[in-house]
């Protein structure tokens, strides 16, 4: 909502002292070339102009949108970061790192385990995390509802025993009992901001660069089907609405498997070998 403000206060200024409703499709081109182009960007940008300009019409203000005439750049969505299984589980079984003789951080370390857990365990966005409550965690049953999904979705996704068991020992630490899962020092909800922080540090001191929230979430993704998870069941605890979404990890398994066998097959080594030779 900031960003699509931002962009129509722009847009705004620039039509100055005209009206927005004044502005043809030249206008609104010669302003998309001042400022961010980079495909994700002017995209963002069209979106923002293109929603203002159908509110315009659903007024009564427009007889019609000269936005709808704008192209839309393609953009590139690149593959996910995605971790090794054994990446993973250093992450989330040993956030301080390889550390030796090192001093117990106390009661946030046992919350930020059971973060990591429930993370990497439930494939949960990092939103959707920060937005738990204590009653969410059904922990005899294995699961977590998520309330507050993306598009005000709600889903049940089961957890593993690790995860369960992480969660248990942070609620025996006895600083919370009802309302918000996992608390900052002062006590609040801890925030979006902060799980990313603490998703990072666990990555750097494992000597893994770019680890994030959502990178645990792609990596639980990945792993599940490399398991041999249906792609409809990964759909559905990941929420999302639609299964192209979701099938991208399937392009991510595809490189891996690549990988795999460029180094295991004979044939695959015996033309590698040979293409370094000529080199």
């Amino acid at each position: 909502m900031r960003a699509y403000g931002r962009e129509v206060s722009a847009l705004a200024a620039r039509l100055d002292p005209r009206p927005p409703e004044a502005a043809s499709l030249a206008d609104l081109r010669a302003h998309l070339a001042d400022g961010a182009t980079a495909p994700a960007s002017l995209q963002q940008r069209i979106g923002a102009i293109r929603t203002f300009y159908r509110w315009l019409v659903r007024e009564g203000v427009l007889g019609e949108s000269p936005a709808d005439r704008l192209a839309t750049p393609r953009v590139k969505r690149p593959l996910p970061r995605v971790l090794e299984v054994d990446e993973a589980t250093k992450v989330v079984e040993a956030p301080w790192g390889a550390e030796e003789g090192r001093a117990s951080d106390g009661w946030r370390e046992v919350r930020n385990l059971a973060i990591l857990e429930v993370m990497y365990g439930g494939g949960l966005r990092v939103s959707e995390l920060a937005a738990l409550d204590v009653p969410d965690v059904d922990l005899d049953g294995g699961v977590v509802r998520v309330r507050s999904g993306k598009g005000r979705k709600s889903r049940v996704v089961p957890l593993g025993t690790v995860a369960t068991d992480a969660v248990r020992a942070w609620l025996a630490e006895g600083r919370i009992v009802e309302g918000a899962l996992f608390r900052n020092v002062q006590g609040g909800r801890l925030t979006t901001r902060g799980l990313y922080d603490i998703v990072r540090a666990a990555g750097a001191r494992n000597d893994l660069a770019g680890v994030h929230p959502h990178a645990l979430r792609h990596s639980f993704a990945t792993h599940l089907l490399a398991g041999g998870a249906d792609i409809r069941d990964i759909q559905e605890m990941l929420g999302h609405a639609s299964l192209s979404t979701t099938q991208r990890y399937t392009k991510v398994e595809l490189d891996q498997l690549r990988q795999v066998h460029r180094k295991a097959h004979p044939r695959a080594r015996r033309a590698r070998g040979a293409a370094e030779s000529e080199r």
